[in-house]
C-alpha cells in the first residue's frame, strides 16, 4: 500500500508557492510542474485540530470545508486570532493596506509588519499598497474608518477573485489605478489615529509572481476532494491558496485549502476524478521521498 501524505497547506516564500506537509517537508511549486495526487481509498477527512494540537474529538469534517476543522476546533483557532480582537495588547506594529483583486474589487486590511507582504500573497492580492503602520488597535481603528468612509470591504470572496484573473488589465499602471485613487482619498480623511504613521503610495504588483500574465480562462473549480478520487495537471498559475492546473479538459482551479485532513497518495497522468464546479461561461469536456 502506498504511503499516505498529509498536507498542511500552501505557503508563499520568496521563491513562490510551496506546499507544506505534516512533518515539515516542503514541495516547491514552479510553472509547468506536474501536480498529481490521489486521495486514499476508503479514507475520511479528519479535523486538523487547532493551534498545533490534534482534534480531541477525532472529528470528521466535510470535503467542501476550506477550514478543515470541526466546529469546536474552528472556534478555538479563531479565538486566538488577531481577527477576533482578543489580543488588544499585542505589542507588534501592524500595517494597514489597500489590496486590489480586479476591477471594482478593493479591500482594506491589516497585517503584522514582521510578516511583510506574505498576507497579501496568501489572499491572492493582484496589487497592493501600504497605508500606514502603528500599534494594533490604531491599525484596527484606521481599518474601520476606511471601511466606513470609503465603503470598501475587509474581505472579498475567493470565487469573485477567481472569476476575473484571466481578464485583468495587461498594463501594471492600469491595475494600480484604483488602488492609487483610493489611497489619495484615504490619506485625505481626518481622524486618523495619531499613533499611526502614514506610508507613501507604493503599489506592488503580483501578476508576475502569480504567473497570471496570459493565464487561460478556467473552466471550473474543484469543489471537494473525495476518497478514491484523483487530481492531475500542469501548474500554469497560482494566487493565494489557488492552483490553476491545465488538465485534459481545460484549466481547473484547485483551492489547496481543500487538501488538509485527507490522506494523499501518489498518482500519475492528468486524471481529474473529483467533483468540479463548472463555470457557466465554459463547458469542460513502494515508499517514496515525497508525494510530488
Amino acid at each position: 500500500m502506498a504511503q499516505a501524505w498529509r498536507c498542511s497547506g500552501l505557503r508563499w516564500s520568496a521563491d513562490g508557492p510551496v506546499l507544506v506537509w505534516d512533518g515539515g517537508r516542503r514541495s516547491a511549486l514552479t510553472w509547468g510542474k506536474r501536480v498529481t495526487f490521489g486521495v486514499a481509498e476508503g479514507g475520511v477527512r479528519g479535523c486538523v485540530g487547532a493551534r498545533g494540537h490534534a482534534c480531541p474529538l477525532g472529528a470528521v469534517v466535510p470535503g467542501r470545508s476550506t477550514g478543515a476543522r470541526c466546529e469546536e476546533c474552528a472556534r478555538l483557532d479563531r479565538a486566538h486570532s488577531v481577527a477576533a480582537d482578543t489580543f488588544a495588547d499585542d505589542p507588534r506594529p501592524y500595517h494597514v493596506y489597500l489590496a486590489w483583486f480586479g476591477p471594482g474589487m478593493v479591500k482594506v486590511g491589516i497585517t503584522a509588519r514582521e510578516r511583510g507582504s506574505a498576507r497579501l500573497l496568501e489572499q491572492g492580492a493582484v496589487c497592493f499598497t501600504w497605508l500606514g503602520v502603528g500599534p494594533l488597535m490604531a491599525a484596527r481603528r484606521t481599518e474601520e474608518l476606511l471601511r466606513a468612509a470609503l465603503r470598501v470591504p475587509d474581505r472579498i470572496p475567493y470565487a469573485e477573485k477567481r472569476a476575473v484573473r484571466a481578464a485583468l488589465p495587461g498594463d501594471a499602471a492600469d491595475r494600480a489605478r484604483e488602488v492609487a485613487a483610493l489611497y489619495e482619498r484615504a490619506v485625505a480623511l481626518p481622524a486618523w489615529p495619531e499613533s499611526l504613521v502614514r506610508e507613501p503610495l507604493r503599489v506592488v504588483d503580483h501578476v508576475g509572481v502569480f504567473g497570471l500574465a496570459g493565464v487561460p480562462v478556467a473552466v471550473g473549480d474543484v469543489s471537494e476532494l473525495v476518497a478514491g478520487g484523483a487530481v492531475g495537471g500542469e501548474l500554469v498559475a497560482a494566487a493565494g491558496p489557488d492552483l490553476h492546473l491545465a488538465t485534459g479538459g481545460g484549466v481547473v482551479v484547485l483551492d489547496t485549502r481543500l487538501m488538509p485532513g485527507w490522506g494523499l497518495v501518489p498518482a500519475t497522468g492528468d486524471e481529474l476524478t473529483v467533483p468540479v464546479r463548472q463555470h457557466r461561461e465554459a463547458q469542460a469536456p513502494g515508499v517514496q521521498d515525497g508525494l510530488f
